[in-house]
């Protein structure tokens, strides 16, 4: 009796490790980390976005046939937890890819730890020109649009005003420095008469905006370069307006068009500055069209740009799968370089020379509708249009 018993065990045993292994060739796990706890109003609609994207793969037949499966992590907003959740999705889950990341620093952690482990990365939202570029590596692509890609869209609004005196905000960290960096550079390139009078660099989340206010006004600026985002946006608005600061001022502004951080500044919303953003209320295109009608009806909400990032992101990620049929990195390598995919915005490209996606932005003006900031006037700008040539990208990217 007791051998029967043992034998069936045994059975079972080699039994459950078999349809393991049958499940796990049955499903392709993708691993997804980015700053949740830190960046609710961001990563909240992006983990929408990106659930969508994995309820319509699925429902598609998935993956050549298997189950896309996506095992997701929090970071904290810390580059060394952000390296250890890769670690853990690479050692214990066995992700074939990694995805996702917020700020930029923690992109660049993330992107180091791919090129030291050889795991393809997928970078979503981490903007520093770093990523694809000085930091550049074969094993990480980026969706976004990169800060020089977004200044250059800025610059060429902003170098029509006219403005001489400019000061500069923005939060003191990799996204602030190389965001101000690259548009004084495209900026002073197209405008040689214009002076810098200022900058201000105010921890990133931890803004005392009273002070920061002050210097800029005491600099007498004709024009303001902001970059900051979230909390520090509203406390800067909210200070500015009531000093008037942005009173016959001309403001350019870095991502201040996303619905996740001009919802939060309400009637408080200045008016004429010239942002990027999303103004999904107003895009209409069959490929938008289709994506806002999916989202609204499963989460009975509107998207933010994060949901977008998301969506994409993860489209993006089944579209590399299925065009290299294998998990092997150098496989996912070569089938990611040149490949164009749909995504809301209209047809995409992942650029061979850098692993930039041609994904755009929309530039347009803010404005006061109703009590709730809006954008207006806006236009979709393809990202192909903003890129330096390749003969510049060889200088900027180190050789594989």
């Amino acid at each position: 009796m007791q051998r029967s018993k043992l034998l069936a065990a045994a059975v079972g045993v080699v039994l459950g490790g078999m349809a393991q292994s049958a499940l796990a060739q049955s499903e392709i796990k993708i691993g997804e980390i980015n700053s949740y706890s830190l960046l609710p109003a961001f990563t909240e609609p992006y983990r929408k976005g990106w659930q969508l994207a994995l309820e319509e793969i699925n429902a598609g037949g998935g993956i050549n046939g298997k189950k896309l499966v996506i095992v997701s992590k929090d970071d904290g907003g810390k580059p060394a937890d952000a390296q250890t959740a890769a670690n853990e999705l690479v050692s214990s889950e066995n992700v074939v890819m990694l995805t996702g990341t917020f700020l930029s620093n923690i992109g660049l952690a993330v992107s180091d730890f791919a090129n030291q482990k050889k795991v393809f990365f997928l970078a979503a939202e981490p903007l520093t020109d770093a990523v694809t570029w000085s930091k550049g590596n074969r094993y990480t692509f980026r969706l976004r649009p990169s800060n020089y890609m977004q200044a250059a869209m800025l610059v060429e609004e902003a170098a029509k005003l006219p403005a001489k005196r400019w000061a500069t905000i923005a939060p003191n960290y990799e996204y602030g420095q190389s965001a101000v960096s690259v548009f004084k550079k495209l900026m002073s390139e197209k405008r040689p008469d214009i002076q810098w009078v200022d900058e201000q660099w105010p921890p990133q989340g931890k803004i005392d905006a009273g002070p920061v206010v002050q210097a800029v006004a005491a600099a007498n600026p004709e024009a303001i370069l902001n970059v900051t985002f979230g909390a520090d946006l509203v406390k800067l608005v909210r200070e500015g307006n009531t000093r008037g600061l942005f009173k016959d001022r001309s403001v350019v502004s870095f991502l201040t068009g996303e619905p996740e951080y001009l919802d939060p500044l309400k009637e408080e919303t200045p008016s004429g500055w010239i942002v990027t953003g999303y103004p999904w209320y107003s895009i209409k295109t069959p490929e938008h069209d289709a994506f806002l009608k999916a989202y609204q009806g499963k989460y009975n909400d509107y998207p933010r740009l994060g949901s977008i990032v998301g969506y994409q992101t993860i489209k993006a990620a089944a579209a590399i799968l299925a065009k290299a049929n294998s998990t092997d990195p150098e496989k996912l390598i070569a089938a990611t370089e040149g490949l164009s995919m749909p995504s809301p915005f209209g047809e995409i490209t992942f650029r061979k020379i850098d692993h930039q996606s041609t994904l755009g932005a929309f530039v347009g003006k803010t404005a006061l509708k109703d009590g709730k900031g809006v954008m207006v006037d806006s236009v979709y700008r393809k990202g192909s249009d903003y890129l330096p040539s390749d003969a510049e990208v060889e200088k900027l990217r180190p050789k594989d």
